[in-house]
This record gives C-alpha cells, structure tokens and sequence, in this order.
C-alpha cells in the first residue's frame, strides 16, 4: 500500500471513532495510535460524558497507546485525529515525543498544528513531529457538519455558537498548558510544518495589470518566503472588466460576436457560453464601453446600447437559459432603449416611428412595447451584475453622477435638469410597459427578487447609463457583482481550508466598503476565520470602513518612490506586486494576521 493508502486506511478507524462520539451525543471527533501498521490505542471525545476538559478524542488515545506500551515516549507512533489537534493536545503530542500526526479536518479557530501556530515545528521547543494534514477532510467535516446540524434541527444547539461550524469546534477545544520533559526522540527526519496555502482573489488594476497578472505576481512574492506554498488562485470582478475571465474558471467557451458598437459601427465583443450550466455572461463594455467613445458631449448623446441586446439574442439562440450581465465600464446613457430595441421592443414617438439612439433618443419617445423582446428572451433568467445602486434619476441617478465622465457637461445644472427630465419621462413609460406585459402574463417577478413600484427609484437601476433600469423592466434580477461572481466560482468551498487570503485592487478607500470586490472577499473569508491582505495601488488616508469589514491589512505595492505613470507600468507594477506579494507572507509569519 502506499503512504497515502495507509493514511486513509487509519483516518478511516479514526472516523469511526468520531461516530461512535456523535452516537452517544458528544462532538463528533476521533482518533487513533498507530505503531508498526498496528492501532495500539483509539478513543473519541467524551469532554462532556466525562465533564473532563481534556478528554479530547487525541488525548484520551495518546494516553491509552502510553499506558498499552508501557512507556510515555510515543516517537515510533502516528496519531490519526479527524480534526486538527488544538494547542493542548499538540502540547500533549510534543511531550509524548511522537513521530508524527495525520489529520482530517482542518480548525482555523483553534488548530495548532498549522492554521493558528506550527507547535509541530517550533524550534523552541525540545521535539519536533512531522503533519500530514487534510487526509479524507470532505468527511471529516462533513461529519461535524452533519452533527451540529441535527443539534439545530432539534433546538439543541444552545451553546451560542448558532450556524458557524467553527466557533463549536472551537467552543469543543479546551486550551490547557503542557509540561516540558527532557529526553532525545527517534529521527523521523527534519521537522516541518505542512505548506502554507494562500488562496489569491485580486480585482485588475485598471490601466495596469489584468486579475490574473496581479495574482502571479504576487504568487511569485509570497514563494521567497514559501516556496513550498500551495496557491489558488480566482481571477476576480465584480460586475465590471474581467467578470468573463473570472467566471471562465467554472468552464465554459469563449464566443466572439460582431455586434454595433455604442456609435453605431461594428465591432467584436466577446462572452461566455456555459452549455454544461446553460448560461452565458456578457460584460456590457465589451459591446458598449467607454472605450470606443471619445467622451465628447455629442457622443454622450448618441451611445446606444443596442450592441448589448444583440449579445443577449446570441446568448438566446446558444441556449443560455440564465444570462449573467456585468454592467461595469459603459459608454452610454440611453437607459437601456437600444438593448430593448435590440431585442424587438417598440420604442417610437408621437408618430409611431422609432425613436433614435442615444440619450437624445428618450427626449422623442411616446410608447414603450416590451413584449417582442419578453418572447425573443424565451424565459430566459437575466442576472444583472453590478454593485452600483444609484436610482434612474436625480441627484445620485445616472445622468448626475456618470454623465460627466462620458462627456456630458458636469457644470451646467439647467441642462442636467431638462436631460433628465428626458430620463424620468422614459422611466415612466418603462412602468406602463412593464405593467402591460404583466396584465400579458409576460412578465412575472422572479421568486425572491425586490419588487418596485416603479423603476425611476430602484437601487441599481442608474447602473450603466440606466441600462439596469431597462433589464428591470424584462424581469431582470439585480445582484451584487461581487457576490454572484463569489458563488458562481465556488468560493465559500475553496477558501475553507486556506491560511491566508490575499486580495486587492487598484484603489482602496472608504467606498470599498460600500460593495468593492475585495471587501466582498474578505466578508467571505472572514465567516471561515481566514486572514486577509489587500494589496492596492494607492489608499486613502482613512480605512476604517474597509478594516470593519474584514480586512486585517492594507498593503499599498510601490517599493519606491515613482510617478503614477511609472506606477501603471505593467512590468513596473508586476515587480510592485511581488514586493508586495513577499510582504504579506512575512507579515503571517510574524503573527500579526
């Protein structure tokens, strides 16, 4: 058999310790002593049938494999716990002289050997033990899982810990000091502790580097310090550039349309379609960003949308039952009427003709159809991704806050306040349209999803120049960016058994609190105990919005003095992240994460 074989052989007899606890109501952990291929001692946890704060299941086992053996020194020994052992136990381990420990399992609350402290490797003191860590982990924790579980459904989970799995195998710990004993330990070889696992979650840094190009970076930094690190990396967005890349890493094929871009000429614009999950993602800006538009006041006027209803008719007929929209980085401000136009709604003015592109297009129109473009969705789900919430209208709507940097004349209030009169008179055809197609029985709200009396004053729907308003009125679901793009590529999972996160972005400051990408990571990150670092371009003096939500350090990446365009120099930046990447490590080590 291999090592590997022999592990889940013995981790195997451990959990069935582990259930024989649950069965007679303790918390269900296990462990057994092996020595020579032989179990010389099992146990479970019987802390509460005992009232024994030290009757963890490794404990009780230890002293059950010295009393078989008849010595106290154990260093011909593995000991296999279904859980990560906490300071008391691995204590124990140290003074008992074992060779080494195998567990399951891993405790960001109180594990000690590997997720708080490294006692297994700590020069220190006068023994050193080898760990294999995360040996059949899915069932160990499942178990626990399962346990706490069947406490809640049975109202018994009175303990305060309530749903977090962590704080009750914390709550099970007891900490407990460990004497010292001199003695020499048969040679298993140089103690160490298991590699470090950093899981890398890094949002582009506009104008510098990709997500991807960050997270290697600072891959390539934290391995002067680890080299042995075991590194994840999730290309990371929220709604604007990058959504695509982030989300490519569940699957899925790059397609590349030729649609009208914002001005009306053709251009090439890329999505997602997912045939395993029958889904596509469309990143509005590749059909309609900022990018193909000069920024002038007459562009500003005439940007369309209509290349972003195309996209989601050839997401239609790729058979994407759920479309995925990121409304980051546009160039227009005509409330969605192209993308409804696109897709086969009537949008026309007093004499039935259909309205022209653009903003300038709203101030004409008189009637607003959806139902052509209800049928040519054919039921599909549309998911709106954006963390903006601005409304339609007024002061924070979309016109006040994004139309000057679009083009659109920021200092001239008279001429804001008639344009967005245009906006409001178009919201409220929206709701007649929308109330239209439901009396159809065209349109039903999606269970779950807000419901709005109108549209002109939806959080989300100013997104994009008021394209989130126009995806409202098709039944569209408003998410958080950050968050769908979390759950789409299966976070929660993957950050379980990290010991440190490491996100970032190009800028942090106190409206990174407000629904940022590396603040929803660090929300995330911190339900599961991890540590977080936000590695950035520049910070704002203050962050303590940023800090109360879950990040433990800021790291702004310049090593030197430098001019901001030597900053967002790509291969500049990439030595910055490195730097970076390499402090952050250092700081874990240091104990001040």
């Amino acid at each position: 058999m291999t090592i590997t074989e022999i592990d889940e052989k013995f981790m195997r007899e451990a959990l069935a310790e582990a259930r024989a606890a649950a069965a007679v109501g303790e918390v269900p952990i296990g462990a057994v002593v092996v020595r020579a291929g032989e179990i010389v001692a099992r146990a479970h946890n019987r802390r509460e049938l005992d009232q024994d704060p030290s009757a963890h299941a490794e404990f009780a086992a230890l002293c059950a494999a010295a009393r078989s053996l008849g010595r106290w020194r154990l260093s011909d020994c593995t000991v296999y716990v279904t859980l990560e052992p906490c300071c008391m136990c691995a204590g124990l381990m140290v003074n008992a002289r074992v060779g080494r420990c195998v567990y399951g399992a891993a405790d960001a609350k109180a594990g000690a050997l590997g997720s708080l402290y490294d006692l297994n490797a700590d020069s220190r003191l006068n023994h050193r033990f080898n760990v294999t860590a995360g040996v059949l982990a899915d069932e160990c924790r499942e178990l626990l899982s399962s346990y706490f579980g069947g406490l809640r459904g049975a109202g018994g989970a009175d303990c305060g810990c309530g749903a977090d799995l962590d704080a009750h195998v914390a709550h099970a710990a007891a900490l407990a000091g460990a004497g010292e004993d001199a003695g020499t330990a048969v040679d298993f070889g140089p103690a160490c502790r298991r590699p470090r696992r950093v899981l890398l979650a890094i949002d582009s840094f506009k104008g510098s580097v990709s997500s991807a190009q960050a997270e290697a970076a600072v891959a390539e930094g934290v391995r002067r310090v680890w080299p042995d690190a075991e590194m994840a990396a999730l290309p990371l967005a929220d709604g604007g550039e990058g959504t695509i890349a982030a989300i490519a890493v569940r699957g899925g094929e790059l397609v590349t349309c030729e649609v009208t871009g914002p001005l009306g000429d053709r251009v090439s614009a890329r999505m997602l379609v997912d045939g395993e999950h029958e889904s596509a993602v469309i990143e509005m800006a590749e059909a309609a960003g900022i990018g193909y538009s000069p920024c002038t006041e007459s562009a500003a006027l005439a940007t369309s949308t209509y290349g972003v209803g195309e996209l989601m008719f050839r997401a239609v007929r790729a058979r994407a039952k759920t479309i995925y929209i990121g409304l980051g980085g546009s160039a227009t401000n005509d409330g969605g009427a192209g993308m409804l136009q696109a897709l086969g709604a009537h949008l026309v003015d007093e004499r039935g003709r259909d309205i022209a592109p653009g903003l300038a297009g709203l101030e004409q129109v008189a009637s607003i159809d959806l139902a052509p473009a209800l049928r040519a969705l054919h039921g599909a789900r549309v998911v709106v991704l954006s963390d903006v919430e601005n409304p339609l209208v007024g002061r924070r709507g979309a016109l006040a806050v994004f139309g000057g940097q679009k083009g659109l004349p920021a200092d001239d209030a008279e001429v804001l306040r008639r344009r967005d009169s245009w906006m409001v008179s178009y919201g409220r055809l929206l709701d007649a349209a929308i109330a239209g197609a439901r009396a159809q029985g065209l349109l039903r709200t999606p269970e779950g999803a807000r419901t709005f009396g109108s549209v002109l004053g939806v959080p989300g729907a100013g997104a994009a120049g008021g394209l989130g308003a126009a995806l409202l009125a098709l039944g569209a679901e408003l998410r958080s960016g950050v968050e769908t793009v979390l759950d789409l590529v299966g976070f929660d999972k993957r950050v379980r058994d990290v010991d440190l996160v490491i996100t970032g972005e190009g800028n942090m400051d106190e409206q990174s609190a407000a629904g940022k990408a590396p603040v929803g990571v660090a929300r995330r990150a911190k339900r599961c105990g991890k540590p977080v670092v936000a590695v950035v371009g520049g910070r704002a003096d203050s962050l303590d919005a940023v800090y109360e939500q879950g990040i433990d350090l800021v790291l702004p990446i310049c090593r030197k003095p430098m001019d901001l365009e030597r900053a967002l120099d790509p291969q500049e930046a990439a030595t910055n992240l490195i730097c970076a990447g390499e402090s952050a490590a250092r700081a874990y080590d240091l104990g001040r994460l």
